[in-house]
């Protein structure tokens, strides 16, 4: 991973969030870290103040900081000023308003509420935390073992481990524990009006293939090289090294053909990797046809760009690596995962290796009936 990633004050917040209060955990799983990650921010920059930061890095500027102090100060105003005056919009902070203004004017119940906007059944009504507590139990659990998995991923494991609670209230919790993920904007794109991609109907029929590139902590640079099934989604190789030159990707794909059998169709984009005689005399060889996306395109190859974002996510953004052969090591416990394991929502919640075992017994059924 870049180290750029985050900078020198960035860090000192994470650092101070914890310190005020807030778990690691919690922490972590906001900014999208490992714990790991944390602990080394924390034995660099621990006990350090951004103004410390400022020192190390360019002379002190009197002028400047007298500046940023009031800055600081009125904003700080305005904030409070902006706290006072806003309005209570939930029924918890309603009811703390309503109680305050009694116990302050000697106001009614009744008049209270009706000035609020808020029934009396809402005031005198008591949420029994104890009722949700094997729900909270059972979505922290599946949080701390999959702390990328947003709430569809969270629900379709509470369902796989047998729990039937109804989706809206697994959600009230997952927003009361504050799992969600801060969501980024969309970026506007121009249209496009790509060809449509079709959905292979049987196992080898279409791979798909791509590249990508991560860092070591000492910043050396690797590359990993992703395989996809797109009829189930399997993902099936990522090799991984400092570079792969078209003969390594031969070998992958030979590798792979071992034990799965030779492929149809391939598809990728302009890379010079995939444009290589070496690949056009392989594919030749095998009567496996290449196909390659427009430049510029990558929607038309989104089965491996759907994949590489979950590949980038879980493992690539969120551990630090020292080694390659660390790299390797976790990719291949997340890939058993990943086939074994995660439900995809376009096999209909179904794992890769589930949704091949069960076209496979169809086929078996087709066949024995006729």
């Amino acid at each position: 991973m870049r180290k750029a990633r985050f900078t020198e004050h960035q860090i000192i917040a994470v650092i101070k969030s914890v310190e005020a209060g807030r778990t690691v955990k919690d922490v972590c799983r906001e900014v999208g870290i490992s714990e790991a990650t944390y602990y080394n921010w924390k034995s660099k920059y621990g006990g350090m103040e951004a103004s410390d930061i400022k020192k190390i890095k360019e002379p002190e500027d009197e002028n400047r900081r007298l500046k940023q102090m009031f800055a600081d100060l009125s904003l700080e105003c305005r904030a409070l000023k902006d706290v006072i005056e806003k309005k209570p919009l939930k029924p918890a902070s309603k009811r703390e308003l309503v109680t305050h203004l009694i116990t302050t004017f000697g106001l009614s119940i009744r008049q209270v509420c009706r000035s609020l906007n808020l029934s009396r059944t809402v005031y005198h009504y008591r949420p029994d935390s104890t009722h949700d507590e094997p729900v909270i139990a059972a979505l922290q659990a599946a949080a701390e073992r999959y702390p990328r998995y947003g709430f569809p991923k969270l629900f379709q494991v509470l369902r796989r481990q047998g729990y039937q609670w109804n989706d809206k209230r697994i959600h009230r919790i997952y927003c009361l524990l504050k799992l969600n993920f801060r969501r980024r904007g969309k970026q506007r794109l121009p249209v496009r009006n790509p060809p449509p991609l079709a959905t292979p109907e049987v196992l080898n029929q279409s791979w798909s293939v791509d590249f990508m590139n991560d860092d070591l902590v000492c910043g050396r640079r690797f590359r990993t090289f992703n395989v996809v099934d797109d009829f189930n989604r399997e993902a099936l190789s990522i090799e991984i090294d400092l570079n792969l030159p078209a003969p390594r990707v031969v070998r992958v794909l030979d590798r792979i053909a071992a034990n799965r059998g030779y492929l149809a169709m391939l598809r990728m984009d302009n890379g010079p990797e995939f444009i290589s005689l070496a690949l056009a005399e392989w594919a030749a060889k095998h009567a496996v046809k290449l196909e390659f996306i427009r430049p510029g395109k990558p929607t038309q190859n989104a089965f491996i760009e759907r994949f590489n974002r979950t590949y980038r996510t879980e493992i690539l953004g969120f551990y630090l690596f020292r080694t390659l052969n660390e790299v390797r090591e976790i990719t291949e416990k997340w890939l058993s995962e990943y086939n074994c394991e995660r439900p995809h929502e376009s096999l209909n919640n179904m794992t890769p290796e589930e949704y091949r075992q069960h076209h496979y017994l169809a086929g078996i059924s087709k066949n024995a009936w006729n």
